[in-house]
């Protein structure tokens, strides 16, 4: 009898290829579906074997084909970025919303058992209760947070009325190794190692007091591992994944002039559409369904982070 298959949608990306790299560590049978538009398959090399699917989200025959003989899917490929789906809110809308809704009918047919979903704290939005709990209202304030949450909700519908067991998780800011830091949406972190690097000034919208629970990936891919493995009853749930922490810019510019021994300016510039004050995840869901804890705090999943990419620029 065959082991059971694991479906990474956007595997080749990085949340995706971290995912893939903690499965074939653990021994499972791993199948990738990646359309290569921002993932790329050195993420993957040397990882171990594994299956490749190249296919796109919007395609319903490309995700029939990934979803054959499936028996977990962790769905993280998206259309990402706050900034970037302000400028193309079509693109989020078709990746995001109509992608999942592709990917949950395909599964559904697939008779796969478990579909955990990516989806985002910006759900939230200008959210003034702290911590952020499953239960607060939604108020996303950009494309991309509409996009994703829209996903959520299929997810629930799928869990309720289609009886295809489901598990959303908000992510919150993750970062690590393989986050891509070379376009005008990169992610804070990896952006400011980069010019950090290379002698630069830290580039900061809005006051820089901003803050989120930035989320280092290992405790996001233990996260969706548990959710595919949790008993029945967390199906249908949203559920966040974080550190329950919370940390602004320019504490983060702080922490890595600690790391580095280097001192750095900053450039200030206005705040970015779409962007919100603050995030700060309640865990207490996560820990009690999933029996889930940060495995590596913040200051660790820095210095991580640090070695990873000042190995990786050093090589060039």
């Amino acid at each position: 009898m065959k082991k059971p298959l694991w479906l990474v949608t956007g595997g080749a990306g990085f949340i995706g290829s971290n995912i893939v790299e903690e499965l074939l560590r653990r021994g499972k049978r791993v199948r990738v579906f990646d359309n290569l538009s921002t993932g790329n398959m050195e993420n993957l090399a040397p990882k171990g074997r594994f299956e490749f699917v190249k296919g796109d989200l919007r395609d319903p025959k490309a995700c029939a084909k990934a979803m054959k003989g499936v028996t977990y899917v962790l769905h993280q490929a998206a259309f990402r970025s706050v900034p970037k789906s302000v400028d193309n809110p079509m693109a989020a809308h078709e990746n995001n919303a109509t992608g999942t809704l592709n990917a949950l009918m395909a599964a559904k047919a697939a008779g796969v058992k478990r579909f955990v979903y990516a989806a985002t704290s910006s759900a939230y939005g200008e959210c003034e209760v702290f911590p952020q709990h499953e239960g607060l209202p939604t108020m996303p304030v950009s494309p991309y947070a509409v996009s994703k949450l829209a996903g959520e909700n299929y997810c629930r519908v799928y869990a309720r009325t289609f009886g295809l067991e489901t598990v959303a998780l908000r992510y919150f800011n993750v970062f690590g190794p393989r986050q891509n830091p070379e376009s005008m949406y990169s992610a804070v972190i990896p952006r400011f190692m980069e010019l950090l690097v290379a002698g630069k000034p830290l580039e900061i919208h809005w006051d820089g007091r901003q803050s989120r629970d930035f989320t280092y990936v290992a405790n996001v891919v233990d996260g969706n591992i548990r959710a595919a493995l949790a008993p029945s009853r967390v199906s249908g749930l949203t559920i966040n994944v974080a550190t329950g922490t919370n940390i602004s810019l320019l504490d983060i510019a702080h922490e890595l002039e600690k790391i580095t021994g280097r001192k750095t300016e900053k450039i200030f510039s206005p705040k970015r559409k779409g962007d919100i004050r603050k995030t700060y995840s309640d865990i207490r869901l996560a820990r009690r369904e999933l029996k889930y804890k940060p495995l590596v705090k913040f200051p660790e999943g820095l210095r991580l982070t640090w070695a990873y990419f000042s190995a990786k620029w050093g090589k060039k």
